[in-house]
């Protein structure tokens, strides 16, 4: 089956169904299968093992003991780390990191609009009574971690974070507009009229101000261009000023930011003095892991 091609091997000892080579958990799966019994998931293919979907899962993240004889090799991430075994559990047959341990090392070492994205898709996961209870672990867990590197970020990134983003778009934006320096927004709002029935969900609003910003960069928006230009003319008449954005606006927000800038303004809100950059920081990469991609 080998020479006929119906079955390749992604690493060394390792034989996939061909069929199958693509899919996250059967990746994973043969990951460990070639690290061997020391080795766990970790990162976003950890991230993939629990449920969510808001971050890519390949190539396989894969998390060793110092020491251990594995490297960075293509398809496969390793990352080096001390005490292991109390975060280690078992998913689907998959040793694995528990997702309490994998948001923390997002928060501290990913992207940051995957970080948020990932944190919003947790935080959607747990019961809305529940959630602040569960941040709070969070916390507590990023003020614990023996590398400080990049907790601050994930503190910052983690405080921005509110489960209730409807998909990762919506948190990359809310990414752009704190990563800004503009106050952090509502998400899905519920503007309700005088018998308390909801009018209209807005993807962000400072309700105080009457400001609204509603994102057009996902699907969902593709065939609704006239019924949503109806309910931003709507809003308008109710006193709101709406700014629409797109897509293109996450990579280069300089529209977005003037006529953001302008709408506080007219609210008599001074933003001038806003600190830009506030979630990005430096992505965290320590020593080992440099010297573990270099020999890989």
């Amino acid at each position: 089956m080998q020479e006929s091609g119906r079955w390749r091997a992604p690493w060394p000892g390792v034989l996939v169904d061909e069929d199958r080579l693509a899919d996250p958990l059967t990746r994973a799966c043969a990951a460990l299968v070639f690290a061997g019994p020391n080795a766990v998931l970790g990162g976003r293919t950890a991230a993939y093992v629990h449920g969510c979907r808001s971050v890519e899962p390949l190539p396989v993240h894969l998390v060793v003991p110092y020491g251990h004889w594995l490297r960075t090799r293509p398809g496969l991430e390793v990352h080096n780390a001390r005490f292991i075994d109390p975060d280690r559990e078992v998913r689907d047959g998959l040793a694995v990191f528990n997702l309490e341990r994998v948001l923390t090392d997002m928060l501290c070492r990913a992207r940051p609009t995957d970080a948020l994205a990932l944190a919003d898709e947790v935080l959607a996961m747990v019961d809305p009574g529940g959630r602040e209870a569960y941040r709070k672990l969070i916390a507590q867990r990023l003020e614990r971690r023996r590398d400080p590197r990049g907790t601050r970020r994930g503190a910052r990134i983690l405080a921005v974070a509110t489960g209730r983003a409807e998909s990762p778009a919506e948190s990359w934006f809310l990414w752009r507009i704190v990563d800004c320096g503009f106050p952090v927004p509502e998400v899905n709002w519920s503007l309700r009229g005088p018998d308390g029935r909801e009018v209209r969900r807005l993807d962000y609003a400072w309700p105080q101000l009457r400001i609204a910003v509603e994102y057009n960069g996902y699907a969902v928006h593709a065939d609704r261009t006239a019924e949503d230009a109806a309910r931003n003319d709507d809003l308008r008449r109710r006193g709101w000023i709406v700014i629409v954005v797109e897509a293109e606006d996450l990579a280069s927000p300089g529209r977005f930011e003037a006529a953001l800038t302008r709408a506080f303004r007219e609210r008599g809100a001074d933003v001038s003095g806003r600190a830009r950059g506030a979630l990005r920081g430096l992505r965290h990469r320590d020593p080992d892991e440099r010297r573990v991609r270099a020999a890989g």
